[in-house]
């Protein structure tokens, strides 16, 4: 056996490795962290969002208050 022989062999370990998995992608991660919603548009927020930024959404969009849109759990406490 010579290097060529050991060359060939690690390029099909690496082409099989690469195969493996199917491609990457965030989109069903992010469509699950979509977790917040507002009861009034029914728009949705990352579960990381800040109650400052649900209450803004309430005010600028609704006239409203945060309690009328969002129940008092939701939103990252800041």
């Amino acid at each position: 056996m010579g290097n060529g022989n050991r060359a060939q062999q690690k390029r099909e370990r690496n082409a099989a490795k690469a195969k493996g998995g199917e491609p990457k992608s965030q989109l069903k991660t992010n469509a699950a962290a979509q977790s917040v919603k507002c009861k009034t548009c029914f728009q949705t927020f990352q579960s990381t969002t800040s109650r400052t930024m649900l209450g803004d959404h309430a005010s600028n969009k609704h006239t409203k208050a945060f309690e009328d849109c969002f129940n008092a759990e939701d939103g990252v406490a800041r």
